[in-house]
């Protein structure tokens, strides 16, 4: 029995960091939305990067359902049809959409559970690169994509941590369906190669059951040491601003005028080093909303802010977060179940595979493998 809790308890943590990093970069968008001044009461709304990361979370679960049923998948087509999705909900070529994914008139779509969450089909924001990659997906994946360099391939791609390296190894593709700028590409593997130290190596006391571990400094540290080896696509000049970034919020933390240099803009790169700086600046389970208001300081506060709560959250945990904030907002329980979900797909299909029965027989029709 003593093994059987550690496994539970082992589950409980595992839990802990992915629904602290899932929720913890959607406060932080909408922390960075507001320039860190939040209404005082009411429900607070989800940015579009957050509806974008719902639709990637979405993305990687029906593309494991589908690997499990058929033997293969290419991850970012089925994440590909995932972000056609949210662009039919927000209107956008919704009969080039339709016409795409809809083989006979009567065919039910967009399906999926996603597809009914009103808040999604909300305008929250532009994701301009994603809109025009998406309005001209007739002419193929491979001619697509923009030139741009825009924080959204990295924001939206965040999720991709939760699969772990071997997933890692696609979040270029993923990012590049909609973002040809190489840069940005690579930025977006940075920071899940970051994320996913943060949910694999959390700091003492987080999760449900408080145990011996490194700080979210040291953790952090450690993801950065092992970009190289693990983040495959880093220059040394990449390397070096990476490293840069996090010995500065060592040496120099909290630095207004620092923070603006290291982010000057809306870039994947700048969203990528801001969330650094600001993550590291503030380490402490404590200062969690302290850390989102810094990084909602940035030029473009919201992306900043956005990969800031992704790191902290997926190091401390979702009981770090806080209580009076995910609790008014809008996305809080469609997030949690995400990230709850996609945990359960990678670690035990529910709807079985081509050769075993599945447990759950609703699971197919929640999350349909194409």
């Amino acid at each position: 029995m003593p093994h059987e809790k550690d496994h539970q308890r082992e589950l409980l943590r595992r839990q802990s960091r992915v629904r602290g990093m899932m929720l913890g970069l959607a406060l932080g968008e909408t922390v960075g939305g507001a320039r860190g001044r939040l209404p005082v009461s009411g429900p607070l709304r989800a940015g579009v990067s957050t509806q974008l990361a719902c639709f990637t979370a979405e993305g990687i679960i029906r593309a494991q359902v589908r690997g499990n049923h058929k033997g293969s998948c290419y991850a970012p087509g089925v994440v590909l049809h995932a972000y056609c999705r949210w662009a039919f909900l927000q209107g956008i070529e919704v009969e080039k959409m339709r016409r795409r994914w809809t083989s006979s008139g009567d065919a039910v779509w967009p399906d999926g559970w996603l597809a009914g969450v009103p808040a999604l089909a909300e305008r929250r924001g532009s994701a301009p690169a994603t809109v025009t990659a998406l309005s001209r997906i007739d002419e193929g994946q491979e001619r697509m994509a923009t030139p741009s360099r825009g924080c959204h391939a990295l924001t939206r791609g965040l999720p991709v941590a939760v699969t772990g390296l071997g997933g890692i190894s696609q979040a270029a593709e993923v990012a590049a369906l909609t973002h040809g700028d190489t840069a940005a590409q690579d930025a977006t593997v940075h920071a899940a190669v970051l994320a996913h130290h943060c949910l694999t190596n959390p700091a003492p006391e987080s999760g449900p059951y408080p145990y011996s571990g490194r700080s979210a400094q040291d953790v952090l540290q450690a993801a950065v040491t092992a970009l190289p080896a693990e983040g495959r696509r880093i220059t040394d000049d990449e390397q070096a601003r990476v490293v840069a970034a996090f010995r500065h919020a060592v040496d120099d933390p909290a630095d207004a005028g620092r923070l603006a240099r290291l982010a000057p803009d809306a870039t994947a790169p700048s969203t990528l080093l801001g969330g650094l700086y600001a993550a590291a600046s503030f380490p402490d389970r404590a200062d969690f909303r302290a850390a989102l208001e810094f990084a909602a300081g940035a030029p473009d506060g919201d992306s900043v802010a956005c990969v800031t709560g992704a790191l902290l959250g997926a190091v401390h945990g979702i009981e770090a977060l806080p209580v009076d904030l995910i609790s008014r907002h809008e996305l809080a329980w469609v997030l949690d179940t995400l990230a709850r979900d996609l945990l359960l797909e990678l670690d035990d299909s529910p709807s079985g595979s081509e050769y075993v029965q599945g447990w759950d027989p609703h699971w197919w029709r929640r999350y349909p493998g194409w």
